[in-house]
């Protein structure tokens, strides 16, 4: 059976984390696959802190 590759996360939002994180010049220049391994969960992270953040109603 194959995977469907739905996204839960915005273009948007993965943006906007990339550049407060300071990869947002690696998305450009070689797409999301050129993002590290590391900044790709330090991305996960940051949409998890505002997720909860944001269900936290702060």
């Amino acid at each position: 059976m194959a995977r469907s590759r739905r996204g839960l996360m915005s273009e948007e939002l993965k943006t906007e984390i990339a550049k407060e994180l300071g990869v947002h010049d690696i998305v450009q220049r070689e797409g999301w696959g050129g993002v590290s391994s590391r900044n790709c969960g330090n991305i996960v992270r940051k949409a998890i802190e505002r997720a909860e953040k944001n269900l936290s109603g702060k």
